[in-house]
């Protein structure tokens, strides 16, 4: 007899556990004034369910329930945490966990809630002091040999977000199952004493679990990436005829890139922030979205190079921008006229070709050299791998598969040189398994003088890539769409056709799922002569079996492959992980000019939207 499921508690009881828990007047006061307006739907929202632990650790709207980042969750998330790294990790109390925090609402606080979890269950703490960039946390943990490292940052989301990165004792994001094992964990772990709300975690605890090397991790930081340039380059650098305009968006990123840059032989005066962005600021007052993929971010550090060209005609001027944690970078530079802002694919594409050319200049040989790229980025790396004769991995979405991919290819004796991923993402031989925007600040300023120096320009050194390894355009953007059942319904009807939605669940086998599958065999005109899909596990590209190379996805994630004259397009859709509104996509097209390749790929983007009705979610 099958047991039955004991029933939901009854939302009055959810509300009594909050109150019984939190201890922050702030929040406590939330849950009483929606229980006292009888508010359900909002309080069911709030506490039915638990906010997710998964491999991007965790990320919500600040506010009180069980559901969002506030106090409780955070202290709740560290005592599992910490329970579950004594387990896994030999030594971990020893070895202890390096924890760092950005600027955001509330981030000083989490950190030190989450540093008294850890010490309170005997682990040592490195507590990063003040604003950090994100990379400097796992590069904390590589050079401290930690059990792990912790992150508040909610990155580029909105002012009201917050979130938890995790590194774990490889210095990498964490992958399943520790996402799982964690997230038991933190099932096990709910309960809060009053010791546990202390932000004072040396007055708790013995000083002896305490390590103070903040300054130390920050320093050797700046020197590694300071290492991706050649001494011999220095004077180069201080010669720059370039000025460069800088804004992290009202991040942490300012002062980190500044001294970066600094360190590299760049002079002070080439280095011309947006000064209304360039300190931290919670609110983000002068960008609608802090991320520097969104149109308009780059608004104000352009209208300064304006002014600048306005005054002194024929300055070269360079854009360059981080997100508010400092791990991701993008670039824009001046024609003279008008701006011509890079793509993450073509910025890819330039860093992989630059740092490809100082590795050449040693002499040493290629075959043990290893770059990587996200599938859903340009495959233009991947050509010029088989052209170059390097080793290329091609990795599922998130810098989680690129640094743990790239950790077992350093495994297996290969250097890794470069990865990166299309949403701005540059990682590097720094020992960093992860994106880091200072590292790409100091790299881009140094080809960026060094083509200016030879009378080029970035956009010359893109074309003449393009010239010798093929063109590719790409255009990558996301549909809106709050309802996950209308998401959930459309991705299904592309698999088993529009008629077989609502009977399309699970199936007692594989082959009975293949058999039923009826995706669309055109788009936009173009034949559709591949089909990858990456949540069920499926390709017909590799018969008879038609199991893909690369791993399932836990979220929705489907690729068309389109034939055609002079070279094929290839479109990704996927859902967010961490931005559930966005359905996004990613097209990409090759021909033997730029302008066939855009062309044919917007064609399909615009047919997305139109023929499959994407827009219309």
């Amino acid at each position: 007899m099958a047991l039955e499921r004991p029933p939901a508690p009854a939302l009055d009881s959810l509300v009594q556990e909050w109150l019984r828990l939190d201890r922050n007047p702030t929040t406590r006061k939330e849950i009483e004034q929606l229980h006292q307006a009888n508010d359900h739907d909002e309080l069911e929202s709030r506490l039915r369910q638990r906010i997710k632990f998964g491999t991007a650790g965790l990320r919500a709207h600040m506010s009180a329930g069980f559901s969002r980042m506030n106090d409780v969750t955070v202290i709740q998330a560290s005592q599992g945490l910490a329970a579950y790294l004594i387990q896994d990790v030999p030594d971990a109390t020893k070895k202890g966990i390096v924890v760092g925090h950005d600027h955001r609402h509330n981030s000083d606080r989490f950190a030190r809630l989450a540093v008294t979890a850890f010490l309170r269950r005997g682990i040592r703490c490195c507590l990063l002091e003040g604003h950090v960039a994100t990379p400097i946390v796992p590069f904390g943990v590589r050079l401290l040999g930690a059990a792990a490292g912790v992150m508040i940052t909610a990155s580029h989301n909105p002012a009201t977000d917050n979130g938890y990165k995790l590194y774990y004792s490889n210095a990498v994001h964490i992958i399943s199952p520790h996402d799982k094992g964690i997230a038991a964990s933190i099932e096990q772990n709910l309960e809060i004493d009053e010791e546990a709300w202390s932000t004072e975690p040396s007055t708790q605890v013995s000083e002896a679990l305490l390590i103070h090397k903040s300054e130390m991790i920050k320093d050797s930081y700046l020197q590694a990436i300071s290492g991706l340039t050649r001494p011999s380059r220095l004077e180069l650098h201080s010669k720059t005829p370039l000025k460069f305009i800088y804004t992290p968006m009202h991040g942490i990123g300012f002062l980190f890139a500044r001294q970066a840059f600094e360190t590299a032989g760049f002079p002070p005066h080439a280095w011309l922030p947006v000064e209304s962005q360039k300190h931290p600021d919670p609110d983000f007052p002068t960008v609608k979205f802090p991320n520097p993929e969104e149109k308009g971010a780059l608004d104000m550090a352009m209208s300064l190079g304006r002014t600048i060209s306005e005054t002194a005609p024929g300055q070269k001027l360079m854009i360059m921008a981080n997100d508010p944690d400092a791990d991701r970078f993008c670039a824009s530079e001046w024609t003279g006229s008008t701006w011509n802002t890079f793509s993450g694919d073509q910025i890819g594409a330039i860093l992989a070709c630059w740092t490809l050319q100082n590795f050449k200049k040693s002499g040493k040989p290629l075959d043990r050299i290893a770059m990587l790229s996200s599938t859903v980025s340009s495959h233009l790396l991947a050509q010029i791998a088989r052209l170059e004769g390097f080793k290329f991995k091609e990795t599922l979405t998130g810098f989680k598969n690129i640094g743990n991919e790239a950790l077992d290819l350093e495994k297996k004796g290969y250097k890794v040189l470069f990865a990166y991923e299309e949403a701005l993402g540059y990682m590097f031989d720094t020992g960093i398994f992860d994106k880091d925007g200072i590292a790409s600040i100091v790299v881009w300023a140094e080809l960026a003088t060094e083509l200016s120096q030879r009378g080029s320009s970035v956009a010359d050194f893109l074309e003449t890539i393009y010239k010798t390894y093929g063109y590719f355009a790409t255009n990558n953007s996301y549909f809106i769409c709050k309802d996950p059942v209308a998401v959930r319904t459309k991705f299904r009807g592309l698999r088993f056709g529009e008629q077989a939605v609502e009977t399309s669940g699970h199936t007692n086998s594989r082959s009975m799922m293949l058999d039923r599958l009826r995706y669309p065999s055109t788009l936009a005109g173009y034949l559709i002569t591949r089909i990858r899909d990456l949540t069920i596990a499926y390709d017909n590209g590799h018969p008879p079996e038609c199991l893909p190379d690369l791993p399932s996805s836990n979220d929705e994630m489907i690729t068309f492959y389109f034939g055609g004259e002079g070279g094929e397009v290839i479109a990704t859709l996927r859902t967010s992980g961490t931005e559930f509104w966005k359905l996004k996509y990613y097209v990409e097209g090759s021909a033997e000019d730029q302008l066939t390749a855009q062309t044919k790929v917007d064609r399909i983007v615009k047919a997305l939207g139109e023929e499959w009705g994407f827009s219309k979610l």
